[in-house]
């Protein structure tokens, strides 16, 4: 597969489908909305009128804003020192504050209304959350008003974080069906080398797929680029596009940088959406869910998988790594430890281990009864 596109290819590309992207969501990094003394209030009021104005037309955008942690830092003059944890969640507790408070001012000239969502990454992986935060979103858009989202920091701990902002807009793009996620960010797209260091380098305009030569390229950029770093957005980017979105990463704090990329101009890296899209389900299962334990299967099994698009029996299973109940995502991994694919499982992990390697017939035996003739049934199962 051709991974890069020839310029004006891909400039033709980008431009039909911005020019078609009806829903979009924006996510501004901190290093784009920070400087020394604070919150940059001028790159927030030309964000603001870029979005108004995509509004004007008719789009709908939802901004997924970082910069809670840097604005309360700089309100508590706390900005020399590390902080522990509970440290770092009031201090969010007062920027995020005072970053609302921003935006608010920077959207009140246009007379745009804006909502505060914090969010979890418990929120996605529940079902029912899950399509309360897309029915609350599509409420507001058909008000007029702005969604402007952030990761909850304040209660996040470790296994309900996202990790980072770009994590949580691609979530949020696939999640409200968005046709394009634009990531700004404090360097202007993808190189092929680091531009500092050799003179060769040069910009990508335009990814195809993501495999693992454009993910190497994530340590060829320069910049402070947040929590994420560049690899985060290009697997941001790498989600967007299996359930059919587009995504750019560009540089932020160009004067007027959405109007702009809106307008035909090639700004920032631009990711083609795949042609086939998971549905939503399972897109769901590959990228929202965190797996709870593994299972490692064998060969045969994993050609059954890869080949046949056949579900998961318990002849093929050789291990069970973790502690995992009815119901739980998990991994599926070859002998050598390569991830095959994801899914969820009919079993627990107790009961598979007194499954594995067992013919269907002999599952009632083992177990005293039979739930299901798989241990994940490919409905429910996702390669990746």
């Amino acid at each position: 597969m051709t991974i890069q596109l020839p310029l004006e290819e891909g400039i033709s590309l980008r431009r039909m489908h911005l020019g078609r992207s009806r829903r979009i969501v924006v996510k501004v990094g901190s290093a784009v909305l920070t400087g020394s003394d604070g919150l940059n209030l001028e790159v927030m009021a030309g964000l603001a009128a870029d979005i108004n104005a995509l509004f004007a037309e008719g789009r709908e955008v939802i901004l997924v804003s970082s910069g809670a942690v840097a604005a309360g830092r700089r309100r508590l003059g706390v900005n020399a020192r590390a902080l522990m944890l509970r440290e770092k969640q009031a201090v969010a507790a007062v920027g995020q504050n005072t970053l609302m408070q921003a935006w608010e001012a920077s959207f009140n000239p246009h007379g745009r209304r804006i909502a505060q969502l914090l969010l979890t990454h418990g929120d996605f992986s529940a079902r029912d959350r899950y399509f309360n935060i897309r029915n609350t979103i599509f409420t507001l858009l058909s008000w007029g008003i702005l969604p402007v989202i952030n990761e909850n920091d304040t209660v996040s701990v470790r296994e309900l974080r996202f990790g980072d902002n770009d994590t949580l807009g691609a979530m949020l793009t696939s999640l409200i069906e968005a046709d394009l996620f634009v990531c700004l960010t404090d360097v202007d797209g993808l190189y092929t080398d680091n531009p500092s260091a050799n003179p060769e380098a040069r910009p990508v305009y335009t990814v195809v797929d993501v495999d693992r030569s454009i993910e190497a390229m994530a340590g060829n950029v320069v910049g402070a680029l947040g929590t994420g770093g560049m690899r985060s957005k290009i697997l941001a980017a790498k989600n967007v596009a299996a359930r059919g979105g587009g995504s750019i990463i560009g540089p932020g704090r160009a004067a007027a940088v959405l109007s702009r990329m809106f307008a035909g101009e090639a700004l920032g890296t631009f990711f083609l959406p795949r042609e086939e899209k998971l549905p939503s389900r399972k897109h769901w299962i590959a990228y929202t869910l965190r797996a709870k334990g593994s299972l490692v299967i064998d060969d045969g099994a994993c050609r059954a998988l890869r080949e046949g698009g056949k579900s998961l029996l318990p002849a093929g299973v050789v291990d069970v790594l973790g502690q995992f109940a009815v119901g739980d995502p998990v991994e599926c991994v070859g002998r050598a430890g390569e991830k095959i694919a994801a899914g969820l499982v009919n079993y627990s992990a107790a009961d598979i281990r007194k499954i594995k390697g067992c013919r269907t017939s002999e599952i009632e035996q083992a177990l005293g009864h039979r739930d299901s003739d798989e241990v994940i049934h490919r409905d429910n199962l996702v390669l990746v």
